[in-house]
């Protein structure tokens, strides 16, 4: 189930980064892309703590620090694009979910 959550989910957060991409250029669109690039970072280095570092309590804090990026990149993203503030949504919230999770495993070891 994992997998084909992933995919529709890079799918809408790729629209979402396009249609914010193709507004006229301004410092909200720069500090929305730039966001969207740091949320982008903390869920790739979760992967890495998690799965290759075995570091659970590092991978949850990285966790809380994405869902974190992420609502700043949805609240500065609704600024020029209430769409692709929106397609960001499911994302956030799956995150809280992978929050969830991760602190399960974590008191459970």
């Amino acid at each position: 189930m994992f997998a084909p959550v992933w995919v529709v989910l890079y799918a809408l957060m790729a629209v979402a980064a396009w249609l914010v991409w193709k507004t006229r250029p301004s410092s909200c669109r720069r500090n929305g892309l730039r966001l969207f690039c740091v949320q982008l970072w903390f869920n790739l280095l979760w992967a890495w703590i998690f799965f290759d570092r075995h570091q659970i309590g590092i991978a949850l804090l990285d966790l809380i620090v994405l869902w974190i990026a992420i609502a700043l990149t949805v609240r500065s993203f609704r600024i020029v694009s209430h769409t692709a503030a929106w397609l960001m949504v499911p994302y956030l919230v799956w995150v809280a979910f992978a929050i969830y999770l991760n602190f399960g495993i974590w008191r459970l070891n």
